[in-house]
């Protein structure tokens, strides 16, 4: 393959993991202030509109991944939380599709899955802001 591999954050650079954690804080500032508005206004029902969120969520999981933004066992993590949430909340539509309605657990776990995925990004940034912080500091404090 031609070209550079993008790092995680435990082997970035200071400017790589600078630029890593911006664009990382912009893509989850805009999914949470653009995207789940928006789709809160589709006319969807409620498990469609988070099952839309939910996929949303596996596909920049793994661009995270791929982009290496991020700690690895924490990005694993998320992804696997958004998948399992994907997962049971096109369960849960499949279901209604067939006139169950009685299974709204699938919804409520799923969505307490998005919230440990969403916790997993949120130390993950955390993570990768404080290791800028002891980096930079530990450039200005050597020099």
């Amino acid at each position: 393959m031609a070209g550079t591999v993008a790092h995680t954050a435990e082997e970035a650079t200071v400017r790589e993991l600078r630029r890593s954690a911006l664009r990382l804080l912009f893509m989850l500032a805009a999914l949470a202030l653009v995207v789940v508005p928006l789709l809160q206004e589709l006319p969807l029902g409620e498990s469609s509109q988070t099952g839309l969120l939910a996929w949303l969520l596996v596909v920049l999981g793994f661009y995270w991944l791929y982009a290496g933004l991020g700690y690895r066992p924490l990005l694993l993590a998320q992804l696997l939380c958004f998948s399992a949430a994907a997962t049971l909340l096109s369960t849960k539509i499949l279901l209604v599709i067939v006139d169950v309605h009685r299974l709204t657990f699938l919804r409520h776990l799923a969505t307490g899955l998005i919230l440990v995925g969403a916790a997993c990004a949120a130390a993950n940034l955390g993570g990768m802001l404080v290791s800028l912080y002891r980096r930079t500091r530990g450039v200005v404090d050597e020099e």
